[in-house]
């Protein structure tokens, strides 16, 4: 048989990059968001040896991974280095990351820009969902810290390690 019906389609990947430390509900709606448009979705977790995170390396992926877990597409790994490298070396012409604000877009479009001129991989920005556009993982990490309720911010799972790191009950 000869035709695109013979022919099988290239898998869509993509792939979501942050720091996620913690992965939030806005992170969380941006990857479930992209799961439904790619066929494989990796989240690629940033490796910064310079900054300190309150959740280890592995810590991070583990909870990703638990979160994510009803997505059957959603791959978590860890990326050190230039991500136009991480997409070269599994076949990813994509990256989607979510805009919270105006603000956000400034350096995600020179990133956009910076990442397509090295390599050809595209970004797509998705707007965040309202209800998460003030959230990020430094926020969340600095309301915990003082105690305060940040259990409508972040999964379930995340929310008992925040706790049980922070000491807060």
């Amino acid at each position: 048989m000869t035709g695109p019906e013979s022919e099988e389609s290239p898998v869509r990947r993509a792939v979501c990059p942050g720091s996620f430390d913690p992965i939030t509900n806005g992170h969380l709606d941006i990857i479930a968001r992209a799961s439904r448009l790619y066929d494989e979705v990796y989240v690629a977790v940033m490796i910064n040896q310079s900054k300190k995170g309150l959740f280890e390396i592995e810590e991070r992926i583990d909870l990703i991974r638990t979160v994510t877990a009803e997505y059957g597409n959603v791959r978590v790994e860890a990326f050190h280095g230039l991500l136009v490298d991480f997409c070269k070396q599994r076949d990813i012409p994509a990256i989607v990351k979510g805009l919270r604000a105006v603000s956000d877009f400034d350096y995600e479009l020179q990133m956009a820009q910076m990442n397509n001129g090295l390599s050809g991989v595209e970004t797509l920005f998705v707007p965040t969902n309202p209800t998460y556009s003030f959230l990020s993982s430094s926020l969340v990490k600095e309301v915990a810290a003082w105690g305060g309720d940040v259990s409508h911010l972040v999964p379930a799972e995340v929310l008992t390690a925040l706790t049980e790191r922070l000491g807060k009950d």
